[in-house]
């Protein structure tokens, strides 16, 4: 097995199922402001993936494109993670998974930064400074939500508790999270818990929020390619114009 390309599919993978994700909320935020503002962070999820995807082919040595790795995929061939193929919901369900979301990847790319790898250090480089906004904008927004209204309040809890099964695989080490730790390319996921924790502790604080059941039964699968039945229908969407006509460029 490639184990670095494993590991980099599943990072182009993440970055590009939640930029579509929240790519279907252009033009129905709340309010314009968040509107643009998740746009804008699709956009940089998005531009994250293509950096993925690039090293991936370039890694996979199969003469295949980055188009080839985002579009001519099926569903059990992606690796992201469970919680981002999950609805958009209501805002506050957005924002529980983006938080979720955001706290995690502001722990890892930290961590990928010190990367032996070169090309990986250099797009967590570019990557965290993306991130660092992303989690500043939605910890903001569980706060608001969390300390705000009655209902606000109601919302956010009740979209942290249905997502919180969703992060457990999140620190699920395998053999490629294995090998690639021990020739120092990957991150210590052990690690990147504990500040993820920190994190949504603090922010869970702030918001008045109750942190879930440390005994909620957590799903997995996503990095051996099993996924709830949402990713066929994001695929789907986002894969249509490839498939349909496919090698067409703008």
């Amino acid at each position: 097995m490639n184990h670095l390309f494993q590991y980099t599919i599943r990072l182009a993978d993440n970055a590009s199922i939640l930029g579509h994700r929240l790519g279907e909320l252009c033009g129905h935020g709340p309010i314009l402001e968040q509107d643009i503002a998740m746009t804008n962070v699709a956009l940089d999820l998005v531009g994250q993936a293509r950096s993925f995807y690039q090293y991936a082919a370039e890694v996979e040595g199969a003469n295949h494109t980055e188009d080839d790795l985002a579009y001519l995929r099926d569903n059990q061939d992606f690796r992201n993670l469970l919680l981002l193929e999950q609805p958009n919901g209501h805002f506050g369900d957005t924002i529980a998974r983006q938080f979720l979301y955001d706290a995690y990847s502001f722990a890892f790319y930290q961590g990928l930064r010190k990367s032996k790898d070169a090309t990986l250090a250099a797009i967590a480089e570019k990557a965290i400074k993306e991130v660092t906004y992303h989690l500043r904008w939605s910890s903001e927004w569980v706060v608001r939500l969390g300390d705000g209204t009655a209902e606000s309040h109601a919302k956010i809890q009740a979209g942290l508790n249905s997502l919180w099964r969703y992060t457990g695989e999140m620190f699920e080490m395998d053999e490629t999270d294995n090998q690639m730790l021990a020739q120092g390319i990957g991150v210590d996921l052990v690690l990147v818990k504990t500040a993820w924790l920190a994190k949504v502790n603090e922010v869970f604080a702030e918001a008045t929020l109750t942190l879930p059941s440390d005994k909620t039964w957590m799903q997995k699968g996503s990095k051996k390619g099993i996924h709830t039945e949402h990713l066929g229908y994001i695929l789907a969407e986002m894969q249509h114009l490839q498939r349909t006509y496919p090698g067409c460029e703008w």
